[in-house]
């Protein structure tokens, strides 16, 4: 009998809560086919449930902003050489890297050297930001999996190895998720009367993102809470957040709070409208045709050397860069106070009309996205390699 050590190997790292997903649905994947690999790196518990074997957590690596990075540092870097250590040690047959650009573009560089090939799949946002980056993406990437089709023309350009997938969540995007019964259940579950409002707050998945943004998110919903009656306010608790842990953070004396950790998506179906924190979460949202007010906060040298960064964008929000035009109001720093949020989620509450043409806009996302089937068609991609 093949022990696990003797298998062919991948590396997969997987270092973000959006990224882990779609890892997982790799994972389930390769198992559906019956491929024997020894899969390790970085990724999830949920990722280990699926046999992965865990260099380093995706919950404890997920952080963003130059002082957060510095204050995680030694964790980061301490992952990042066990990473190579086992590398050496087992000569895995590809690396499979998502997003994570600082991160993941170091060890691409690293496991080059070792002659490990690259696959890298959740591009970084080079079109937007940081574009020199592109020089070590064309010298340690072996091809891109982009989930964008405007990704794949701009690594043509470049003349990168590259193709288009489709995007990972539309694998989560059900029929039934739009069943209004179904709809009216889930909220009554959570004690929702059906002619109340629900205001979703969404601060984000990483650390650094709840402490930059639960606060003002909830001081938001408690001064909406107050004028609107028949409002309910809902915390969208992360997958790979400690729920208690959030629990214990809370001091909210507005509108009634409802905790909730479930799949992103069955937790919007509730929802009319939502805060949400910039990143994968506004499409995930978009995709669920859920009108919202798009915010992000950072550390303020964080926010100084973004806005020197990012110039060649006009939105930050992911739904607004992929429709083109400003579709979800977007507040970033100063201007995501809770005074201007307020004002911004008060168009959507108070006008049942705005909110339909803004659902209306938002139902073009998935037409843009391609076709289901993501996670085969990086397998399909990968199996050149193994």
């Amino acid at each position: 009998m093949t022990s696990k050590s003797d298998l062919p190997s991948i590396l997969i790292v997987s270092a973000e809560a959006s990224s882990a997903l779609y890892a997982e649905r790799l994972l389930e994947e390769i198992r559906k086919r019956n491929l024997e690999l020894n899969v390790f790196g970085v990724g999830s518990r949920e990722m280990e449930r699926l046999g992965f074997e865990t260099v380093g957590r995706s919950e404890e690596m997920a952080v963003v902003g130059f002082k957060e990075v510095i204050a995680h540092y030694p964790k980061i870097r301490k992952v990042f050489y066990e990473i190579l250590r086992i590398a050496k040690e087992r000569k895995p047959k590809v690396a499979l890297l998502l997003d994570y650009p600082d991160f993941n573009l170091r060890l691409a560089k690293k496991l080059h050297a070792l002659g490990i090939p690259v696959v890298y799949y959740i591009s970084p946002q080079l079109w937007a930001w940081r574009k020199g980056r592109i020089k070590l993406v064309k010298k340690y990437v072996s091809k891109m999996l982009v989930v964008f089709p405007f990704e794949k023309d701009f690594y043509l350009r470049e003349g990168v190895k590259v193709e288009f997938v489709g995007h990972p969540l539309l694998e989560e995007l059900t029929a039934n998720l739009f069943n209004p019964s179904d709809r009216m259940k889930a909220r009554a579950r959570y004690g929702i009367l059906d002619d109340e409002l629900v205001l979703g707050l969404m601060p984000g998945s990483r650390k650094s993102e709840l402490k930059n943004h639960l606060s003002t998110q909830l001081g938001v919903a408690k001064k909406l809470g107050l004028k609107y009656s028949r409002l309910k306010v809902a915390l969208l608790v992360a997958p790979g957040l400690e729920r208690e842990a959030i629990r214990k953070e809370l001091r909210h004396d507005g509108a009634a709070l409802i905790l909730i950790q479930a799949p992103p998506f069955e937790m919007l179906r509730m929802m009319d409208v939502v805060l949400v924190a910039s990143g994968t979460a506004t499409l995930t949202a978009g995709l669920m045709q859920i009108p919202m007010v798009i915010m992000y906060k950072m550390s303020p040298f964080s926010a100084w050397l973004a806005k020197k960064l990012v110039r060649s964008t006009k939105y930050f929000g992911m739904v607004n860069l992929i429709l083109g035009k400003m579709v979800a109001q977007e507040r970033f720093q100063n201007d995501a106070n809770e005074a201007q949020l307020v004002s911004d989620l008060e168009v959507l509450l108070s006008d049942p009309l705005k909110r339909a043409s803004v659902g209306e806009e938002l139902s073009r996302l998935p037409q843009l996205l391609g076709d289901k089937g993501a996670a085969k068609r990086v397998v399909d991609s990968m199996r050149e390699y193994f």
